[in-house]
């Protein structure tokens, strides 16, 4: 996964027409869904001026002694609570228009419920990122212009994403994007000065910090409501389409639990750990029904085992919307869901619950045991039907006396239609739901098909004989599961790769400014070795070549020759480019790590999508004969590269290290040497 986000070497990045990154719709598009979006924008605004004068209205009080003042402010408290109160249940009205999110097929099916995207402000990154590239990385700033412009342009892009798989990439593409300037811009001591303004998706209430994990929090949020948003858009008359809704619910479900398990601090309250668990139960119990509705997309056969599969699929879907109703009504949450979701809930429960006692009445009353029928194998359906057999009966006594399958046939019957009549009644209880009129004509059509069939049975004596019925045993064939983000998937280009290797040039590490190095290699002798890989350091400096008389120390990192970048070059290609300058004198820049600890090049960078920094240094233990040699007595050896014929040298030899291959350029013999302790030695990797 490394290698799709960190790239080996700076590539040039592409123009848009080449998928540079791709743009949001258009903002001003009236689009439903645009003006749905435009309306929770218009009402976060006004929640922020209501809650900014309550604030005020509450200071005031605290500070006022006037008795008569403080009858005032409490009296404009009071407005002020009302008016926000309305504002809440607006907002409430446009998370429950589901409508909009719909499949514009005509669809007899109950509506799903999807996420609005949450709001943000505009940021502005260009004053402090060109701050820190110069005060940091020693950096001309107005050279990343055109990067810091991209930047803000993705993030734009972000707030109006298309509802498909190219919204879905472009919202984790800026994700990943954060990770990186997360590593380069923002070190872990200190604020940088950007404020992060998002607002609540279900209260509205604006949410201002500086640190970017908000940023990072609610773009993930986004992209689990846009899954929903896609999964409410499928068409659920088809398939293809039925799977596409589950697959898109399991992923949201997937978002949102990382959101939960990763950012476990934020401070919007729609991503608070309480929440999310509730709205991760939400998609995986509108994935459940999305399952239930494709075993019967292809019509429901009046067939013994079709009918205890379907009722056995059905309890199943009731028992995740109880268990879904339950949480939305558990404190903290129930102040803060929406009252619409919590009514749906319990509609959808009861109305499932209801199918479940409706198959089972279905199979029990047209079906009967004839010759040559499997009787060991209905007996076990039934038998699996319940965890328990009514009292006196049992499965295959129950299959052969049709008077009994009668008896509790009805009794399934009579207690679907009472569940179906409180399903009814609970829809009718909220406002919001009584508008949705496919939902009504869904209960409605159900309660009367099992008052018809029981109608149709119904005897006087029925009151006195009916049967105390148990629950469905719950069963599906497709247990529906979270699917974790899949960000390796995407691959990203880091908008800042010239600063260099992510690995080494991050803001957790402090740098001194480039030193120029004026130097000439001494009859093809450098002076000194290299080790690591991009960028390459010196090691075993020899004191008396003319790169250590010019400031070069060992542990510096080489990040240019005559005015080439050479973040990003291998030892190899540093060998090449030397190579080419022979004699002549060389212009060599240099950096030096302030921190004496970490000096040497011993550290690999990794990208972590399941920990809560994206990015993770992991130290790696520097050699102990590393150490040693550091201590030992400076001596001449023979060279291992040299680029000049036999002479004698009036100073020491030195060795330009090739890295963990094994390889050595030798030069021809040479004379007299005084011992050296430049040898070939091995380079660290880095992860890249």
């Amino acid at each position: 996964m490394t290698d799709t986000l960190l790239p080996a070497a700076p590539q040039p990045l592409e123009k848009e027409d080449d998928g540079y990154f791709r743009k949001g719709c258009n903002p001003l598009a009236q689009t439903g869904r645009s003006k749905l979006q435009n309306q929770r924008a218009a009402l976060n605004q006004q929640i922020l001026k209501a809650v900014r004068m309550r604030t005020g209205a509450e200071n005031l009080l605290k500070a006022a002694t006037n008795q008569k003042v403080r009858e005032q402010v409490r009296l404009e408290l009071s407005f002020l609570n009302s008016d926000l109160q309305m504002l809440k249940e607006e907002l409430e009205g446009l998370n429950i228009s589901v409508g909009v999110y719909q499949s514009t097929e005509e669809a007899f099916t109950i509506p799903l419920i999807p996420l609005g995207l949450k709001e943000t402000k505009d940021v502005d990154f260009s004053v402090v990122l060109k701050d820190f590239i110069l005060e940091h990385y020693s950096e001309d700033s107005y050279l990343y212009e055109d990067e810091i412009a991209d930047l803000m342009d993705l993030r734009q892009a972000c707030r109006t994403p298309s509802r498909d798989e190219a919204g879905v990439e472009l919202l984790m593409s800026y994700f990943i994007q954060l990770g990186f300037v997360e590593s380069r811009f923002f070190p872990p001591t200190r604020q940088m000065g950007i404020l992060f303004t998002w607002y609540d998706s279900l209260t509205g209430v604006p949410v201002s910090q500086q640190n970017l994990l908000l940023e990072k929090a609610s773009i993930l949020f986004n992209i689990g409501a846009l899954y929903t948003q896609i999964g409410t858009r499928c068409n659920r008359q088809t398939e293809a389409g039925l799977q596409s809704a589950v697959d898109a619910f399991q992923r949201a479900a997937g978002v949102l639990n990382y959101l939960k398990e990763t950012f476990t601090h934020t401070p919007s309250y729609d991503m608070s750990p309480a929440m999310l668990s509730v709205l991760v139960k939400m998609m995986l119990a509108q994935a459940q029904e999305s399952t239930f509705e494709k075993i019967c997309l292809s019509g429901i056969q009046n067939e013994f085992f079709m009918l205890v599969k379907v009722a056995q699929e059905a309890a199943k879907v009731g028992e995740v919307c109880r268990q879904l109703h339950t949480a939305m009504n558990q404190e903290p949450v129930k102040e803060n869901i929406p009252y619409s979701w919590a009514s749906l809930a319990c509609v959808k429960a009861h109305h499932y619950e209801a199918l479940a006692h409706y198959f089972t009445a279905t199979l029990l009353i047209d079906h009967r045991l004839k010759p040559g029928t499997d009787e060991d194998h209905q007996e076990k359906c039934l038998s699996q039907l319940y965890d328990h057999m009514p009292e006196g009966m049992t499965p295959l006594a129950t299959l052969k006396n049709v008077h009994q399958r009668q008896q509790l046939g009805k009794s399934h019957l009579c207690r679907a239609v009472t569940h179906h009549e409180e399903s009814v009644r609970e829809a009718s209880l909220c406002k919001k739901l009584r508008n949705i009129e496919v939902l009504q004509e869904v209960l409605s059509a159900a309660h009367q098909r099992s008052r018809l069939k029981y109608t149709q049975l119904r005897e006087d004596c029925d009151l006195l004989n009916l049967i105390d019925v148990p629950d469905i045993i719950s069963k599906t064939e497709r247990e529906v599961e979270i699917i974790p983000p899949q960000f390796s998937k995407v691959t990203v280009t880091d908008f800042f790769q010239k600063l260099g290797p992510l690995s080494v040039f991050s803001a957790n590490k402090r740098w001194t400014p480039p030193r120029s190095i004026h130097f000439a290699a001494e009859e093809g002798d450098l002076g000194f070795t290299l080790r690591g890989n991009s960028p390459v350091q010196v090691h075993f400096l020899d004191p008396y070549c003319s790169a250590a008389v010019a400031g070069t120390k060992e542990g510096d990192y080489i990040v240019s020759i005559q005015d080439v970048d050479c973040k990003w070059l291998t030892v190899s290609e540093v060998i090449k480019l030397l190579k080419s300058f022979g004699q002549n004198d060389i212009e060599m820049k240099v950096v030096s790590l302030l921190d004496a600890t970490s000096s040497m090049h011993s550290k690999c960078a990794t990208y972590s999508v399941g920990m809560q920094k994206t990015y993770s240094m992991i130290c790696l233990a520097i050699d102990d004969d590393d150490k040693t040699d550091k201590t030992k007595k400076i001596s001449k050896k023979l060279s291992f590269l040299s680029w000049s014929t036999n002479k004698n040298r009036q100073k020491s030899a030195s060795t330009l290290c090739l890295p963990s291959v094994g390889v050595r350029v030798a030069g021809p013999p040479v004379k007299k040497k005084l011992p050296s302790p430049f040898s070939l030695l091995t380079s660290d990797s880095s992860l890249y």
